[in-house]
């Protein structure tokens, strides 16, 4: 009860709403300060990287009706919001402000919306802070 009061308070001094019962991989880092969401049933892999002012929600209807799957080694920018059930593969960058809402396949860059998905094989190399 302590600890849950104590994370409670966390919560609201830092700005960021991340449920004990999300799923998180090792290596998660929180790059700046700021507002962050995570839906509780969303699975987050290995060593993912998320600016300040990122969303990532479930859908509530329709087709992607559902929370998410991120893989390893997925860099997410400022301000990106990620809903739906769908899968960010692994080695992907999502550029700053993207609204995703559909599948990524590994070794991709998303930037923008409407959305714009580049193969690289190098997508976060250099970008993923505090890798395990």
């Amino acid at each position: 009860m302590f600890f849950k009061f104590t994370l409670r308070i966390l919560m609201i001094f830092y700005h960021f709403q991340i449920p004990t019962a999300t799923l998180i991989g090792l290596g998660f880092y929180i790059g700046h300060f700021g507002s962050i969401v995570i839906n509780p049933k969303a699975i987050l892999g290995k060593n993912i990287n998320i600016a300040h002012g990122v969303t990532i929600a479930q859908e509530n209807r329709g087709k992607r009706k559902g929370t998410l799957v991120i893989g390893d080694e997925v860099w997410i920018g400022t301000n990106s919001v990620i809903v739906g059930n769908i899968k960010i593969g692994n080695n992907v960058l999502i550029a700053p402000n993207s609204y995703i809402n559909f599948d990524v396949p590994d070794n991709s860059i998303v930037i923008g919306n409407p959305r714009k998905i580049k193969p690289n094989l190098e997508a976060t190399k250099d970008y993923i802070n505090n890798k395990v």
